[in-house]
Parts: C-alpha cells; structure tokens; sequence
C-alpha cells in the first residue's frame, strides 16, 4: 500500500525504496525481502490492478436470463471501477510509466496475455450459447469495453475530468449495450 500511495503521489521516476520503506513504516531492506527492485514492486502492483479490475468483472453468464438485463449488470461494475478514484489515480501511473518504458509495458502484456478477462468470457459463453453472433470475442469486448472508457476513463486519466455524474453513467452504459446489441444480437 505504501509503495501504492508513493507511486500514485510522486509516480514512478521519482519515488525510491527509501521513501517507500519511510511510508511503510519499515526498513528498506524489508521493502528488498519482498521486492528484489522498484521495477519489481511496480510490476506487481500493475499485476494487482490487472487482477483487481478482472476480479470486478467476474459475472458468469446465464442462459435463462435476457442479454441486456446481464449485459448492464456487467457495464454498470465495470463502470464502478472507471469511477474508482484510487483505480483512476494508479491507472494513470501506469499508463504514464508504460509510455516511458515500453519495454516495461511489453513485458507486463506478455504476462497477462494469457488470461481472458470478464467481459470476454461472458461473451464467449453468450456465443457459444448461440446468443451473440461474434466472430471475434476479444474484438468485441474491446469495442463494448471502448464504448464506455472513451467518457468513463480516457477524459478522467488524459485531462483530469471529474468522474461521470450518474445520470450521464447511466447514458452511457445503457447505449453502449444497446448499441452492442444492435450489432451482435
């Protein structure tokens, strides 16, 4: 937490083991038992996040209830966490370091490659239940996905906007399913 708070307040380039292990409450070398670098720690925290807003996402589909119905449910929790302001904040991190490191950012793609997230499985699932026409899952859940960080994530990280209002959340998740529907139904 403490290297969480140091990143997000200071991010990467300036903040140390020293002044995390200060925020800590700890030593460094016990900052350095744990994580043998600060590149460590910041891919782990980055693997954290990666999990945390996959873990958020985790509705299984079910054949016996309506699309939309089960499509909102899974908008409105991803929602939840682009309105996040700790998901936001450490988000931001991440993005801003990935630019100045690249090859940080490959390394940590190719860790998480493997592994579908939420949103693609519901899809999946919904496919192969003969509900959804999707020749491209992954493709289609980006686009669903898209349709809600273009107001809920890119305007918050790129420009500090304020999170939405609820009323324009609303706006936004309930067209972004419809408009999927429209296409893939």
């Amino acid at each position: 937490q403490a290297a969480i708070d140091e990143f997000r307040t200071h991010g990467f380039g300036a903040t140390s083991m020293d002044r995390i292990a200060a925020t800590a409450g700890a030593s460094k070398r016990t900052v350095y038992n744990h994580f043998p670098s600060k590149e460590a720690l910041f891919a782990e925290i980055l693997a954290q996040l990666w999990e945390s807003s996959a873990a958020q996402l985790d509705v299984a589909y079910q054949s016996d209830k309506p699309l939309r119905a089960q499509l909102l449910d899974l908008m409105w929790q991803k929602m939840g966490m682009l309105c996040d302001a700790s998901f936001i904040d450490l988000a931001r991190v991440a993005i801003a370091e990935t630019i100045h490191s690249p090859e940080r950012a490959q390394e940590m793609v190719a860790r998480l490659g493997d592994r579908e997230e939420g949103v693609t499985l519901w899809l999946r699932a919904a496919a192969a239940d003969g509900r959804l026409k999707l020749p491209d899952p992954v493709f289609a859940a980006h686009q669903l996905q898209g349709l809600l960080k273009n107001f809920a994530f890119w305007p918050q990280i790129t420009m500090g906007q304020p999170t939405l209002a609820p009323a324009m959340q609303k706006r936004v998740v309930e067209s972004a399913v419809d408009m999927f529907l429209a296409c893939y139904a």
